[in-house]
């Protein structure tokens, strides 16, 4: 887990390094620290945060094994499947 105020001081830094890191494959998934819910980065949700609750994953099993839940915006899917093995 990486989190978004640790990529940099500036919001230029920030932008830049979560730029190379993307590319390099290191991000995939961002996530609300707050809420522990993970989705996809082009998620409207996601893109609302703040940057000091934002974090982002390698993966969803990344996500996951770090106790975070499938959004129900951009991961409806996995999200209804994760509410019926939570018994939510």
């Amino acid at each position: 887990m990486i989190e978004h105020l640790h990529m940099g001081s500036t919001a230029a830094e920030r932008s830049a390094r979560f730029r190379e890191l993307f590319r390099k494959g290191k991000i995939a998934f961002g996530g609300y620290r707050k809420g522990r819910i993970y989705g996809t980065l082009r998620c409207a949700s996601g893109k609302r945060m703040l940057d000091r609750n934002r974090v982002f994953f390698s993966s969803e099993e990344e996500a996951l094994a770090q106790g975070y839940r499938p959004c129900g915006h951009c991961l409806p899917a996995k999200y209804k499947q994760w509410k019926a093995a939570n018994n939510i």
